[in-house]
């Protein structure tokens, strides 16, 4: 049996990696020691559940987690995932994740293929995906579709494909997994010639906030290898509501300072007009004019409520982009 120091090792710092068997392979996920956060390796392998590697404290500790081959361990700045001479069954998505007061994130994700000498060569031949010719707004409900083309002539691997879903954000970062539609031949077309390739459609529907934007892919993963489609890119154009808002704040507050004004001339006029007021009673006409000037209450109130209604709002969709999806795995 080879030694570790023998085989060739491979870091990774890229989301999509091939090597082959027999190769040690180390992951890294970035630590800031400054955060008091837990830090996870998990993997995800096509029809079965999570599977948890290691985990640390963000703080720098003397941890060492090895569960199976597979070893976790901290190093300045970072989290250490360590597969020493990989096998064809460590083919998977492996992510690293961070929690903070049961606040879920998925750092970074990296699609990890073993290719070895007697594996079955997929019979995938094709991945399209349509792309949007006109940019969405928030609300509107988007629906991205992915086409698989497969030649019938290979025969399929075992288990047949798994497709997945990863957007990649308008900075170019690492993509994030949203959706999968696992092992399913739902939405496929058999041809009755014979050489004609199999064509299975998937489509992944979402409502769309402004923070969906950037380039989303669709992922078949079959014979232990994962193949991307082109992307498709979705640009959300944002309405400028903000300064809508603003125009309506700024007129009411001009509608209450003319109101004002009004009141101010009239309350003048009533003094040198009145003799009631000459003789202490002036706080009487005060109150009656008022009485006669309800609008002005009433745009007071308008004013008061829209701010807070916006305020509330915005609070609400904060929370929103703050919302992790962990449930999706």
């Amino acid at each position: 049996m080879r030694s570790q120091s023998d085989c060739p090792e491979i870091v990774s710092s890229h989301f999509n990696l091939t090597v082959g068997v027999g190769q040690n392979v180390t992951l890294t996920c970035d630590r800031q020691t400054r955060h008091y956060t837990y830090l996870y390796w998990i993997r995800l392998v096509s029809g079965n559940f999570p599977e948890f590697l290691g985990g640390t404290f963000a703080a720098n500790v003397e941890d060492f987690v090895q569960t199976y081959r597979i070893t976790t361990k901290q190093e300045p700045g970072k989290f250490v995932l360590y597969i020493p001479e990989a096998q064809l069954s460590d083919t998977a998505i492996y992510y690293c994740i961070t929690v903070k007061t049961f606040k879920m994130a998925f750092m970074k994700g990296t699609f990890l293929t073993i290719k070895g000498k007697y594996r079955p060569e997929p019979d995938v031949t094709d991945i399209t995906q349509d792309s949007l010719s006109d940019p969405v707004h928030p609300g509107d409900s988007v629906t991205l579709q992915c086409s698989v083309l497969s030649d019938s002539q290979n025969k399929p691997c075992p288990g047949g494909h798994s497709v997945f879903w990863f957007r990649a954000g308008s900075d170019e970062s690492n993509p994030s997994f949203i959706y999968s539609h696992g092992n399913s031949g739902a939405g496929c077309e058999t041809s009755l010639e014979a050489r004609s390739p199999q064509k299975c459609v998937y489509s992944f529907s979402k409502n769309i906030s402004s923070s969906d934007a950037g380039t989303y892919y669709c992922a078949v993963a079959t014979c232990g290898e994962i193949l991307f489609g082109n992307g498709t890119k979705l640009e959300v154009e944002v309405i400028g509501t903000c300064d809508s808002d603003n125009i309506i704040v700024l007129l009411l507050c001009a509608a209450v300072s003319v109101s004002l004004i009004v009141i101010g001339v009239l309350v003048y006029a009533f003094k040198k007009k009145s003799c009631d007021c000459c003789k202490g009673k002036r706080h009487y006409a005060f109150i009656d004019l008022l009485n006669c000037f309800p609008t002005v209450l009433y745009l007071f109130k308008t004013s008061a409520i829209y701010v807070e209604m916006r305020t509330q709002e915005e609070d609400v969709q904060e929370r929103r982009r703050s919302t992790v999806m962990s449930g999706l795995l």
